[in-house]
């Protein structure tokens, strides 16, 4: 069994995807669009704005995969609650590096410092509303 965070990033996958390239290195392994989607499968139906949104992606960080995608159109805005991705790094540089490229356009909740269980740890919310820890025990 295989547990795996699935992101919605509200119409701004792309994006995100390019920001997680620069910031901690993700690489992007499969990436459809809607427009890609088979004839019935409701996706013919969305504008041109839609169709070219991703409808799904996964993406790897270090070892771990994700997955996600635009959601769909005229569906509310997702809000990550009550989850948090956790990046653990055994370089305090590289942990330094990845939180202040991540803070980048988004919210500092703890700033990447040493802590009584690591030698770095911080935590924040990113320009598209992800949560992250960095922490380097």
């Amino acid at each position: 069994m295989l547990v795996q965070a699935y992101l919605s990033f509200n119409g701004r996958c792309e994006e995100a995807l390019a920001f997680y390239k620069q910031a901690i290195g993700a690489q992007v392994g499969m990436l459809m669009r809607h427009k890609d989607a088979p004839p019935g499968s409701g996706c013919e139906d969305m504008d041109e704005v839609w169709q070219n949104k991703v409808m799904h992606c996964d993406f790897t960080v270090g070892d771990s995969q994700l997955m996600g995608s635009d959601g769909m159109p005229g569906s509310p805005p997702t809000v990550m609650s009550g989850c948090t991705l956790s990046i653990a790094t055994e370089d305090l540089e590289k942990g330094r590096q990845m939180f202040e490229a991540l803070a980048a356009g988004g919210n500092v909740q703890m700033p990447y410092q040493k802590t009584f269980w690591a030698r770095g740890f911080g935590m924040l919310t990113d320009r598209f509303g992800i949560s992250w820890m960095i922490n380097c025990e």
